[in-house]
């Protein structure tokens, strides 16, 4: 019985089914779909660009962690959860990129989180890509710092925001491989336009790492960046290295403001050494076989031709736009059916109108493997 002058309420969650209602009007609703151990189908989805996450020294450095330091690291890296393992793996990730220092975070995300909020903050200027990952634009809103974005690669858009500005510190953030299309920054043009002006440049290599660069040291190397003093690198251990968590590499001042100032990294439990075990064998298998970071290119590029996308690709993911959500959720339906399984982008993640299929290459995709992916794509994609 509703009570004179008491406004009816209807349940507090009542408004979802509106919204999912919305959503899948728009082709636009996600679920969550299992995988075995083992799948039957040819994987053109994951971000596992160099085949290391079933790799045997990959495994075995996971297990070996595992039997060494436990299941968990048993508390955040500032009280428990700092293992020498921790330490060891972050050496040998900086002087692989050609960083001073490192500082290992729980996941890609959380990484961006910590560095960009703590080296930025009230009173200074973020100037963020467009296209930037979802991660750094979170870590743009909670720094409570000025944010300006700028269009997609718009180096003179960077500049202006840079010049207009009244805040005394201030960074650009970017990707250095955009993570829905695989295209490429322009770190050295970026660099210049933050040297004019006294900015820091924050790069995402989460989709470099393993791919660009001599060896797969990362964008930022093969343009003559590893190493600055101006620079800040951020990076996944979940694709190329085959693992888990994130790390932020750049000059050791950073690292040691981090450790007091980075709420992710102060708060959360450290990353288990499992993860941290597998990534440091995963780096090892990198640097033993150099040819792993230009095979994932060769592979990307053989299936760009196959959907018949004009443009090489920079990096290991190949962008098939094909419009509609509804148009892309059929293509990769219809791939699947057949025993491919590719990513399907749709907005929010992608702007409308521009739904896409989403390949990955990976190094150790075989000659057999490659001939399947040519049957299926081509049969999906040809027009009827």
């Amino acid at each position: 019985m509703t009570h004179v002058g008491t406004p009816s309420r209807l349940a507090p969650l009542a408004w979802l089914d509106e919204v999912e209602a919305q959503r899948r009007a728009a082709g636009l609703r996600r679920s969550l779909r299992t995988r075995p151990p083992v799948g039957a189908e040819l994987d053109l989805a994951s971000n596992d660009y160099l085949g290391l996450s079933q790799h045997p020294r990959v495994i075995d450095g996971g297990v070996q962690a595992l039997r060494t330091w436990g299941a968990g690291s048993t508390g955040s890296r500032l009280v428990t959860g700092n293992t020498e393992l921790h330490q060891a793996f972050e050496d040998e990730l900086a002087a692989f990129v050609g960083a001073e220092s490192a500082l290992v975070f729980s996941s890609g995300y959380t990484a961006n989180l910590g560095a960009v909020v703590s080296l930025s903050g009230p009173g200074s200027l973020l100037v963020s890509d467009a296209l930037t990952h979802a991660s750094l634009v979170d870590a743009c809103r909670l720094a409570r710092a000025r944010v300006v974005v700028t269009p997609h690669a718009d180096v003179s858009a960077v500049e202006a925001a840079l010049a207009r500005r009244d805040e005394q510190r201030a960074a650009v953030v970017t990707d250095s491989v955009f993570s829905a299309d695989g295209d490429l920054a322009p770190l050295r043009e970026l660099h210049e336009v933050c040297g004019r002006h006294g900015a820091l440049l924050i790069v995402d290599e989460a989709h470099g790492l393993g791919v660009r660069g001599t060896g797969g040291r990362g964008l930022l190397h093969e343009v003559g960046l590893a190493g600055a003093p101006d620079v800040v690198m951020t990076t996944t251990m979940s694709k190329a290295l085959g693992s888990q968590g994130g790390v932020v590499l750049g000059p050791a001042a950073v690292r040691a403001h981090l450790i007091d100032a980075a709420r992710p990294f102060i708060f959360d439990t450290g990353l288990a050494p499992a993860a941290v075990g597998a990534a440091r064998a995963a780096l090892q298998v990198l640097i033993d076989e150099p040819g792993r970071a230009q095979r994932v290119l060769d592979r990307a590029g053989a299936l760009a031709e196959m959907c018949d996308v004009a443009e090489v690709p920079a990096s290991a993911v190949v962008s098939v736009i094909l419009g509609e959500p509804e148009v892309a959720l059929a293509a990769a339906a219809a791939c699947l059916d057949r025993g491919v399984r590719v990513g399907c982008f749709r907005p929010p993640t992608v702007p409308a109108g521009t739904s896409r299929l989403r390949l990955t290459a990976r190094a150790s995709l075989s000659d057999d493997e490659m001939s399947l992916a040519r049957e299926v794509l081509t049969a999906v994609l040809s027009p009827a």
